[in-house]
Parts: structure tokens; sequence; C-alpha cells
């Protein structure tokens, strides 16, 4: 296997006197990091072709998935981790093109839905076509099995992480 960036520093590290274990940590984060930043670079690109940013995809998928295609705005911050600022911004943007409409809640007077509309179902699945495309593109010339069990041995690392709290 070719060595990569990523070895040129865990051999630095190992001439600090790191321990190996956590040379392997930090090179796990390195790679895991790099990899996203490639797969999200072509992600984005892809998007924009679309007419979409990452935000704006990731609230238009949210609610695609939900029940009745409606989540109250509330709900999508906590769900995509974005402060209730970075939600508005996004749904005004999403509102204006057409892509969401709010209606009121019947069930409480002080919140909305956000649906999506016919032509945000349409855009929804345009951007889906576009992550697929970026995805294919990145990962061109990997084996189907080496990413299979690429992601097989990341669930075995997240999932014991995943369950610890940090401050």
């Amino acid at each position: 296997m070719k060595p990569d960036e990523i070895d040129a520093l865990a051999t630095l590290w190992k001439e600090t006197g790191m321990s190996s274990s956590l040379i392997a940590t930090l090179e796990l984060g390195k790679r895991i990091n790099r990899l996203h930043l490639l797969l999200e670079q072509a992600v984005k690109a892809e998007l924009a072709e679309v007419g979409l940013t990452y935000a704006e995809f990731d609230v238009l998928m949210t609610l695609k998935r939900a029940p009745e295609c409606r989540m109250k705005p509330s709900e999508l911050s906590k769900a995509l981790l974005l402060t209730s600022g970075g939600i508005s911004n996004v749904l005004q943007r999403l509102t204006s093109a057409g892509y969401v409409g709010r209606e009121a809640n019947e069930g409480d007077a002080r919140s909305r839905w956000v649906q999506l509309t016919d032509k945000g179902q349409r855009v929804a699945e345009a951007g889906l076509e576009a992550s697929s495309r970026a995805y294919t593109e990145v990962t061109a010339g990997i084996p189907e099995e080496t990413v299979r069990r690429a992601a097989d041995v990341l669930r075995e690392v997240l999932a014991p992480m995943s369950r610890r709290r940090y401050r």
C-alpha cells in the first residue's frame, strides 16, 4: 500500500515518543477527517449545480424522511444540530425558493409546521442524485468490498465512542 500524507505525520509522532496506540488513534482521526473533507467538497460541488447549499439539502432530506414530510423548526434544528438562528436562515431561503411551506400548528399556536412542497420534493430528489454522483465519483476505483469493509470497521470503532459523553 502506498503511503499517504498521514503516514508522514505518524513518522514525526513516533520520533517524539508517542505511544503506538495514540499514534493509531491520531491516524484514524486524521484519515476520517480527510475522507469527510473529500466527500463534503465533492457533494457541495454537485449540489451547487442543482442550486442548493449543503445545509439546504440537509433540511430538504430531513423533511423528506419525516412523517408527512413536515416538522417543526425546533425539531429540524435539533435533528440537524443547527442553532435556531441557523435553521431560520436556511428555512427563509427554502421558503423563498418555494421548496418548503409553513403552516399553522393547530396543536400549538406558538409554533408552525415546515412542510416540503411538490417543488421541494423534486429538488430534494435532484439533490439526492447529485449527492450520489459525488459519492460515486469520490469512491471510483475503490473496490466495493474495500468500501464495505471500511464502513463495517468504522461502525465497530464508532459504536463504543458514541456511548461516551464529552463535556
